[in-house]
């Protein structure tokens, strides 16, 4: 069973959680902000510092001048082992920049790209929160990986398909970035081939990303979900193989569901008999849907509810290689189980990391992120996905 500590806060979660949800079903959808949000204002933000602190750097950046979508990078300090961490000058000596840039005329670590994606039920937690940079901290030292988090427009604001069409917009914007930085080498009509660093300069406000641009390698793409962000990185791995080529340099290797958000209109037995299970119980989840779906299109069936309706494209055996993080006291688990075991059934690589004593979000939750739980989690997931993002005769496994 979860500790005394645990249950306790999850008491004063609760009672948070519904406050806010009721409170966000009485705002007038005729003052809804076409622009959207990525966090509530009284939830607790970190901010970004592009120079290494704690191994990591991060910048935040706003990518769509239409709506409020944004991200943070999380770049790992590994990339400058060999380089010092401070900024390279520019061209007249004086420091225009405070944080890390890619150095010129040197060659650059490349490392894979992983695309995040937060919880909070559609309708709350950020790219940004405290939690959630914590955990992609966390993740981007342990998989040595760049992490892309994003900050997708939250509901009621921003109501479905808003927040999956988010996620598939950032996929794409950095695969335009690949191709602007691969644009960028060239010149000359592609007989003369230039450093890569003169494609941006140290605010990172030419063509290409500076930090993806020299260090990404998005041939090597995992997409990780929390919560509902799993809900939302399953939308974008579908997508991505229906794209296929289309999405070229980018490439979809693997994914990770961490406790996903799934539900159905027939109930499954963890349904049943954890309804009211520690922090998200199942009257909590309900609500934060209907603030998520239009009324004209409620349905626990819907696509982005329930993974297991019949006819849903693609077919499950072209999905990528995909890991199932699962809580025993989370009364979502029993259909996060049986999506994982269909997936099996058509021969993906889908195992599945079941938690004794653990509850939602036990590995990315603010108040959970320092238990040893939380810290085994993010390991294990670190094990498995290195099978799918390590260089040939580099590979990890079990």
């Amino acid at each position: 069973m979860p500790s005394l500590l645990v249950k306790l806060y999850s008491i004063f979660f609760k009672l948070h959680q519904r406050h806010k949800l009721y409170s966000l079903t009485q705002v007038p959808l005729k003052n809804a902000d076409t622009f959207g949000i990525t966090s509530r204002h009284d939830e607790s933000t970190a901010p970004s510092n592009p120079s290494f602190t704690d191994g990591v750097a991060t910048k935040d950046i706003h990518i769509d001048s239409f709506s409020a979508l944004c991200i943070r990078i999380f770049l790992p300090e590994t990339i400058v082992s060999s380089q010092p961490t401070a900024n390279e000058c520019s061209d007249g000596g004086s420091h225009v920049y405070g944080g890390y840039s890619p150095p010129r005329g040197k060659t650059h670590k490349k490392l894979p790209v992983m695309l995040q994606f937060h919880g909070g039920g559609f309708v709350s937690g950020g790219h940004d929160s405290v939690g959630n940079d914590l955990f992609c901290r966390r993740i981007a030292k342990l998989c040595e990986v760049i992490v892309v988090a994003v900050g997708y427009r939250l509901a009621p604001e921003s109501r479905y398909p808003a927040a999956f069409e988010d996620g598939l917009k950032v996929l794409n914007w950095m695969g335009k970035q690949a191709n602007l930085a691969e644009c960028g080498r060239w010149v000359g009509n592609g007989r003369r081939k230039v450093d890569v660093a003169q494609v941006f300069d140290g605010f990172g406000a030419s063509m290409a990303e500076p930090w993806l641009a020299a260090h990404g390698d998005l041939s090597r793409c995992v997409l990780l979900g929390v919560s509902c962000g799993a809900n939302i990185a399953d939308y974008v791995a579908r997508k991505a193989v229906e794209a296929g080529k289309l999405l070229d340099p980018v490439k979809v290797v693997a994914q990770v569901l961490m406790y996903p958000f799934f539900i159905g209109s027939v109930p499954l037995n963890s349904e049943i008999k954890l309804a009211n299970s520690y922090f998200y119980d199942k009257a909590t989840c309900m609500l934060a849907w209907k603030l998520f779906l239009r009324e004209e299109n409620f349905s626990l069936d819907h696509p982005a509810a329930n993974p297991l309706i019949p006819g849903r494209e693609p077919p499950l055996k072209f999905m990528p290689p995909t890991l199932t993080v699962v809580a025993e006291h989370d009364w979502m688990r029993d259909r996060a189980i049986a999506y994982s075991e269909e997936l099996r059934k058509v021969n993906v690589d889908a195992p599945l990391l079941e938690y004794k004593d653990a509850v939602h979000e036990f590995a990315t939750l603010d108040m959970l992120l320092q238990m040893p739980e939380a810290q085994a989690c993010a390991e294990d997931i670190a094990i498995w996905v290195k099978k799918y993002i390590s260089l040939r005769g580099h590979e990890f496994s079990y």
